[in-house]
């Protein structure tokens, strides 16, 4: 029971890392493309 519960454990740490990086990776692309984007100045 303890080894199954720490495997779900280790499975939903992996998965919430999994979701950090590619958020902060999106969140990088985005402030990378807004940096590199002309003004409007309309």
């Amino acid at each position: 029971m303890l080894k199954k519960l720490l495997i779900v454990a280790a499975v939903v740490g992996v998965a919430a890392l999994v979701v950090k990086r590619v958020k902060a990776s999106s969140d990088e692309r985005a402030l990378w493309h807004e940096a590199t984007t002309a003004p409007d100045l309309r």
